[in-house]
């Protein structure tokens, strides 16, 4: 529910209305705009007895929010999010690249690439260290030695790091190295990682799953905020669909869409969307011409001998050259990488 006050509502007043609402047990939270004032009420509002509070002078009017999410609604919060990710914005004019290897495999390795992806723009270093596998039998990332090496490579470089998270039990761990923490598709829906990932002060990165909808997406991101943490980012990363030609389908739709349904910024990820790395380049500037925040693109020294996903990966030629286009795109719209 969204209570709407009349231009000139004096604060005094706005906590009179507050500490009234609350005694229903809602939670109220101010959006305070240049001319008028909301108060966005998250919680079970049935017992609220509305026209009283269509009663009070200061009271506009009374919207109520549809939507299952609240919190990640732009009804909600109209204004765009800005979410700082160790000191890089994600969701202002400026679009933010984040580039790194699917898995960090070596020392050498993530510091080569951490080097060349800067050089080129990137501001946001990605690399995995635990890697959920189809095949049991496949790479599964080097664990925490891969948290460590990560760690390196942002000390040299001083890049912010975001790496996926597939454990609750290692929230501590990645706390000392992550900037922003990653849900990759397949944890979309594990509702016990997003609670506890609610209780950090740390950015959350969410990817949408395989088959899920933008609303199921965005009640993963509820899950995340309703514990206390705002500062959400939803990524598009391709879906499953009856095309067998590339590794998943790019939805670019989303982006238009989610930034409509909510405030968050939205990313996208062309690597794994395609599947393939000659389609990542064209993927990328679709993806910020439909309006895009971010992208999060897999980069790696050497894609023939990668340990995962080489097929989709970019050498720092291509990258390169990638970068180039979509800074291209984005001054178009008025917009800087």
């Amino acid at each position: 529910m969204i209570i709407v006050l009349k231009s000139g509502t004096k604060d005094e007043e706005i906590e009179k209305l507050k500490e009234k609402l609350c005694k229903y047990n809602v939670e109220v939270s101010p959006i305070v705009g240049q001319n008028t004032t909301v108060l966005g009420l998250v919680g079970d509002t049935a017992s609220l007895d509305t026209s009283s509070i269509e009663l009070n002078e200061n009271v506009e009017k009374i919207l109520k929010v549809q939507e299952p999410y609240k919190r990640a609604n732009r009804k909600m919060h109209t204004k765009d999010s800005v979410i700082d990710v160790g000191g890089v914005e994600i969701g202002g004019n400026r679009i933010v690249v984040m580039a790194g290897p699917c898995s960090v495999e070596s020392e050498e390795q993530i510091k080569d690439i951490a080097r060349n992806v800067k050089l080129s723009g990137a501001r946001i270093l990605r690399g995995g260290a635990w890697k959920p596998r189809t095949s049991p039998y496949s790479f599964q990332g080097l664990r925490a030695d891969g948290l460590e090496l990560l760690n390196l490579a942002k000390q040299e470089t001083h890049l912010p790091v975001v790496s996926e998270i597939t454990n609750a039990a290692h929230i501590d761990m990645f706390m000392e190295v992550v900037d922003m923490f990653q849900v990759g598709a397949r944890n979309m829906q594990n509702f016990e990682l997003l609670k506890e990932l609610g209780k950090v002060d740390k950015p959350v990165m969410i990817k949408r799953g395989f088959a899920n909808t933008y609303e199921e997406l965005l009640m993963a991101a509820e899950y995340v905020m309703s514990g206390g943490n705002n500062n959400v980012v939803l990524c598009e990363r391709g879906i499953r669909t009856c095309e067998t030609y590339t590794r998943n389908t790019l939805d670019i739709s989303a982006v238009p869409a989610l930034k409509k349904l909510s405030h968050l910024p939205v990313v996208v990820d062309p690597s794994h969307a395609a599947g393939i790395n000659w389609m990542v380049e064209p993927l990328s500037m679709a993806a910020i011409a439909a309006g895009a925040d971010g992208l999060i693109i897999e980069v790696h020294n050497d894609p023939k001998n990668a340990l995962c996903d080489g097929a989709q990966s970019l050498t720092y030629g291509v990258y390169d050259e990638t970068m180039r286009k979509i800074k291209a795109i984005a001054s178009v719209l008025g917009r800087d990488v």
